[in-house]
């Protein structure tokens, strides 16, 4: 009924840490000081957190907007006041809390997890050394 809204909530966290992040890797990047500069050459082989974050938050904006889209196909999300069917009736707003608890803590849950798991796994490829090409081979 509304357990897009937990991955609503939880993607306009991301959103706001993502531009927190973005504008002190900026900050960070224009104050570079010579003794740094070789930790950010080794670092140069991984994703910044900004983007990473903001990965995170396209697939969080884009699950709500899929289960919005599918909770207004099924009548669930109308556009008059109280938006939610299920504020309507006391007992059908318990039912709707039960379910954002469970399964839309759920569904947040395993997003945030398998992003977790591709940002491992693509700082894992990014910051595999570079194999110089056969010469025998060309």
């Amino acid at each position: 009924m509304a357990c897009f809204l937990v991955s609503a909530a939880e993607a306009v966290v991301v959103t706001i840490a993502a531009k927190v992040a973005g504008s002190r890797e900026m900050s960070a990047e224009s104050v570079k000081l010579e003794k740094n500069a070789a930790a950010e050459e080794k670092q140069e082989n991984r994703l910044p957190w900004s983007r990473k974050l903001t990965i995170l938050a396209k697939l969080l904006w884009g699950g709500a907007f899929l289960l919005c889209y599918e909770h207004i196909w099924h009548g669930e999300v109308v556009p008059w006041f109280p938006f939610l069917t299920a504020m309507n009736d006391p007992g059908d707003t318990a039912e709707m809390l039960h379910e954002m608890s469970t399964i839309g803590v759920t569904m947040a849950i395993i997003v945030t997890v398998t992003w977790a798991i591709m940002m491992f796994v693509a700082d894992r490829i990014l910051a595999r050394p570079d194999k110089e090409p056969d010469k025998a081979a060309a």
